[in-house]
């Protein structure tokens, strides 16, 4: 165990740490140099794709310092607030911590809020700058920030470049004598005998992934005690039972071994095929064990819901069966079925945040060739009525009438937004388009402001992400956590086609902006759908009324264009036949919504 090194490395998204991962493995020739390829890490499609870090890969590398050989064993984390519980998890299987800062861009506002994770692990935390080489880059001026942000001496801030590799083979010499080795908990050391055998295992769950052959394969950090192949485990929280299949380490691909013992990483093939059994920060123990899992196991809780529908509803099952295998490998989102009298039978799905909502369904549509209808993103609102009872609503199709409602209830969050000075007078302008509740603005660095401010989790899901990027020309960073429960001032809005309500573009708004939202879905809306063979009202309605509305005229053929003269009454004739038919149309009322048209209204959101 002296000589293991586990560590992490937590920054904000873009700011190297694939890179950095990429030199290392290099360094230490845990990868040949012909097998090696940019974001190593970043095995999916859809990392290498969009350049972000989604999945967490552990990677066991070896060093040798002074003729003594260590093992250095790296997990990289996500930089995304949507994947903060994981991340959390992963610092809790280390004992020290990268703090990567770009030297062009310095802090950024999600880097504190995992940096307080890392803190409050009481993790070591070695402070490094990255992209050292870009011509933009400000080093001097972004160190007196990070030594102002850590409280400590500018010489201990390390330089790397992670396209070069300059400074990385210090870095690694610094991780060496800086992070403590692997300790054994207090209470294993009292049965110090026992404290690498099966009999006092205790492992912490931080990742896992599906494999169609293997089952659910599960990432652990051994806190104490010793896994071998085929002994008899469980799942403390889950209660699942299970023989271990196979364990081994990562190099970076899964590699079996002998046992894994304390303080090593590593992974443990369980061989089981159900969903909903394994989940992050639950603890893998012998089957016998009768001590209580690890302390700050979490239900991952979605905050964001959207309904997904097929197509065709003839792809139901095959969407059924798509998400139930994403869910093998990825326990934080739920699902449900629901039906819709217009998109026919779905799913309520519940996220994480928007880009797990996102990344969800475009897996889906790749990994399993599926097309898929995406309904607008809601939150939960906790509605009570005016008879006394009390309701979680998950969908703006079932929220209820106003004349039905005492009050509502919807989630909060904190939100810190790191800026420029010169863009704060336009994003306090944005904010109180959003609602938010500022708090404290104060310096942070060099010509750099801080602003602290509550606002409805509502309304951050409105594009405020990208409207903060947009007005600060991208210098702008943010961060978020949940808060609680406040009372709302909101109402459903109905967007209505033929007078038939369309449930997939139904949402909950601020009874403030009720008129200009109605407004510009239903302009939106009568611009992006295909006139019809029949007059088409499109119509928003909330508080009881109709508060917008847009007429698509009906296509019209000529029926006379075949006739070159005659009487004036075979034409009038012939017109008044089409009228007829025009009539019984209408009295039918079916419109056709292309489902390019629910995408392109989604997306606007």
């Amino acid at each position: 165990m002296q000589h293991i090194r586990n560590f992490s490395i937590i920054a904000h998204i873009d700011h190297g740490k694939s890179t950095l991962a990429d030199r290392m493995l290099e360094i230490t020739h845990t990868i040949e140099k012909r097998k090696m390829m940019n974001q190593v890490l970043d095995s999916m499609e859809l990392e290498r794709e969009r350049g972000i870090t989604i999945k967490m890969q552990p990677v066991r590398m070896k060093y040798k310092l002074d003729g003594q050989d260590y093992i250095l064993n790296l997990i990289d984390t996500p930089g995304h607030i949507d994947f903060s519980y994981e991340v959390s998890r992963a610092l809790k299987a280390v004992e020290g911590s990268l703090l990567l800062v770009d030297a062009t861009q310095g802090v950024q506002a999600q880097t504190l809020t995992t940096l307080g994770m890392a803190r409050e692990s009481h993790l070591k935390i070695i402070p490094v700058l990255t992209k050292i080489d870009s011509p933009l880059a400000q080093p001097e001026k972004v160190r007196e920030e990070v030594a102002k942000l850590l409280n400590c001496p500018k010489e201990e801030i390390l330089e790397v470049s992670g396209r070069t590799g300059e400074g990385v083979e210090n870095l690694l010499k610094e991780i060496v004598r800086l992070i403590p080795p692997p300790k054994i908990p207090e209470e294993s050391m009292q049965n110090f005998a026992q404290a690498s055998s099966t009999k006092n295992l205790r492992s912490l769950v931080f990742d896992f992934q599906y494999s169609n052959h293997k089952g659910v394969v599960v990432y652990v950090r051994v806190i104490s005690g010793s896994v071998s192949r085929n002994t008899p485990l469980q799942f403390k929280i889950a209660g699942g039972k299970f023989n271990a299949i196979e364990v081994g380490t990562f190099s970076p691909t899964q590699t079996p071994c002998e046992s894994l013992n304390a303080g090593e990483i590593g992974y443990i093939v369980t061989g089981i095929k159900e969903s909903g059994i394994a989940s992050v920060g639950d603890t893998v123990a012998g089957q016998n064990d009768i001590l209580a899992p690890l302390a700050g196991y979490m239900s991952p809780r979605p905050v964001v819901w959207s309904s997904i529908y097929p197509e065709s509803q003839d792809d139901f099952m095959e969407l059924s069966q798509a998400l139930g295998k994403l869910r093998l490998s990825d326990s934080s989102f739920t699902f449900e079925e629901e039906s819709s009298g217009t998109l026919g039978r779905g799913f309520r799905c519940g996220f994480l945040g928007m880009l797990h909502l996102e990344i969800i369904t475009e897996r889906l549509r790749r990994e399993f060739n599926l097309n898929l209808v995406v309904a607008t993103p809601s939150i939960t609102y906790e509605v009570i009525y005016r008879d006394g009872k009390k309701e979680m609503v998950y969908s703006p199709a079932k929220f209820p009438e106003e004349h039905l409602v005492e009050s509502v209830m919807e989630p909060w969050v904190n939100v810190t937004i790191i800026t420029p000075a010169d863009y704060l007078s336009p994003i306090l302008q944005i904010l109180y388009d959003h609602e938010a509740v500022v708090g404290e603005t104060d310096s942070f660095g060099d010509d750099r402001m801080q602003i602290h401010m509550e606002m409805p989790l509502r309304e951050l899901m409105k594009n405020f992400f990208d409207t903060i990027k947009s007005v600060s020309s991208g210098f702008a960073s943010l961060s978020y956590e949940m808060k609680d429960m406040r009372p709302a001032d909101v109402v459903k809005l109905e967007i209505l086609v033929a007078e038939e309500p369309i449930a997939a573009f139904s949402r909950v708004v601020s009874r403030r902006t009720v008129e200009v939202e109605a407004e510009q879905a239903v302009e939106k809306l009568s611009k992006i759908l295909p006139r019809q063979m029949i007059t088409t009202k499109i119509q928003g309605k909330a508080l009881g009324r109709i508060i917008s509305s847009r007429t698509l005229t009906a296509m019209r053929k000529d029926v006379t264009q075949h006739m070159y003269g005659g009487d004036i009454t075979r034409k009038m004739k012939l017109r008044e036949k089409q009228k007829k038919g025009k009539k019984k149309m209408q009295s039918l009322g079916k419109v056709n919504i292309p489902n390019d048209v629910f995408l392109k209204m989604v997306k606007s959101e």
